[in-house]
Parts: structure tokens; sequence; C-alpha cells
């Protein structure tokens, strides 16, 4: 099967879901035997666990941003120092073959957090971490599944535009609405064309009033509230093992979205 190269971005509050959706995404792509890579972008780094990775492998896989040792050796400064000298393009192109866990098919990446506040984000882990962002989206010929925190702290402009989807999961609550509000318009002015929603955690007459609130953005699909995500959770388990209703509707996004990006 030729290899396709998509790259979608999936944001939104916390505890929203957005990991699920990216473990579904991750496995279905696989199944069509794509290369995949999943990159967990979120400092709360779970995209691993409801992947279904093993422990042991997780235990090995250490977050980019806590390499120091590769850190300074690309960028040539020590982690956490602020304005030393040291390359503003450190060499990344082996970094997402190397610094993986592999499962079923899928490279599992984790990026680590972007420096915030008072440590400053002009330092030598943010710019590797941002150049290694930049060589994913733009260079590499794969599928690239991007578990986001809610802002887009990791993306330029220029990696932003390389998005071929951005994906906002809003589950029903004024604060999930006013993130997904919040990060439109950040995408917005980062200059994203092809944003989107998809719907969790929605009980029986939710949806409706719920599609009002989010008319901004079209909707791929959403998912009932469902205790088996719980469930799944709670065991460390992938939902694409357990639950063929949820797959069914992931499969519906995937279609629409290679159905937009063709």
């Amino acid at each position: 099967m030729r290899e396709k190269s998509i790259k979608i971005a999936i944001s939104g509050k916390g505890g929203v879901g957005k990991t699920t959706l990216s473990s579904l995404l991750c496995y279905l792509y696989a199944r069509d035997g794509q290369r995949v890579l999943a990159v967990d972008a979120d400092p709360d780094a779970n995209l691993g666990t409801a992947l279904g990775f093993p422990p042991e492998l997780l235990a090995k896989l250490t977050p980019i941003s806590e390499e120091r040792k590769l850190i300074k050796e690309r960028t040539g400064a020590e982690p956490g120092t602020i304005g030393a000298i040291y390359s503003l393009n450190p060499q990344v192109e082996d970094i997402p073959d190397t610094y993986v866990a592999e499962y079923r098919g899928i490279k599992l990446l984790r990026m680590g957090s972007i420096t915030q506040g008072g440590t400053g984000c002009a330092c030598p882990e943010n710019t590797l971490l941002k150049s290694l962002l930049d060589h994913i989206v733009l260079e590499r010929n794969e599928i690239a599944i991007l578990d986001m925190e809610a802002g887009l702290e990791h993306f330029g402009r220029g990696t932003a535009r390389g998005v071929d989807a951005f994906i906002v999961v809003v589950e029903p609550g004024r604060r999930s609405i006013e993130t997904a509000q919040a990060v439109v318009k950040l995408a917005n002015d980062l200059g994203v064309k092809n944003v989107y929603a998809v719907v969790n955690k929605i009980h029986e007459g939710q949806l409706a009033e719920l599609e009002q609130e989010i008319n901004f953005l079209p909707i791929l699909g959403h998912f009932p509230y469902d205790p088996v995500v719980v469930e799944a959770d709670f065991h460390g388990k992938n939902l694409f093992d357990l639950s063929n209703s949820f797959v069914q509707e992931a499969e519906k996004i995937k279609g629409k979205i290679d159905s937009f990006l063709r």
C-alpha cells in the first residue's frame, strides 16, 4: 500500500477525551498498513497508556524535554540555560526513529513540556522540541497523530500551516466550549485552515444543543459517554480492542478526514 503523509493535531481541554481519539486514529491508520508516529505533546503524558503499550516499554521512554544529554549534544548548551549561545537549528532527523517505543505497528514519541512563564521560552530544550515538531510535520513521510495540550505552544506559524487537520475535542460543558473557542482563535491566528470538532461524552439529548454551541466548527463525529472508556483507562487497555462502537465512529471520523484531504 502506498504510504500517506498526513499530520493530524488533536487538542482540547484536559480530560475531554483527545487522547482517546488520538489512540483510535493511530490504530486505524496502522491497521491500513501505514507507518504511524504517535506524538505525545501533552505534559500529562498518557497516550502510551491509552494505546495499551506495555508498562515495561513506557518505563524506558523518556520525554525528549528531559533528555538532558541529547539536548546539550544537539544544541550545544545545558538544558535550562537562558541567554546562552546555542544552535537554533539542531539536528533532529534521527529522533523520531531512535527515541521511540514501538508496539503493534505504532511508534510512540514523548515530547515533554514546552517551558512556560518565569523559566523563559528562549532555552535549548524548547528550541529542540520546536525543531523536532517542525521536522515531524513538514518533512517526514508518515501518518503523525499529535496529541496536544489545550494551547498551541509547540507550534510556530509554518508548522501550524503544515498540519493537515486540526481537531478540537469538545465535551458538554462551558469550560470545554470556551477552550475550543480559544484554540480555534489561536489556530486561525497561526493560519491553520482545516479546523474541525469531535464531540465526546455526550448523553442522550445533548447533541443538538452542543452542536449549536460550537456552530463555529464543522463536526466530524461524536462519541457517547460510556463507562467502557473509564474501564479501559483504569486497566491500561486500549479502547480499540474493547469497544466496537467507538471504533466504528472513529472510522467515520477518519473517513471524513481522508475525504477532505483528497
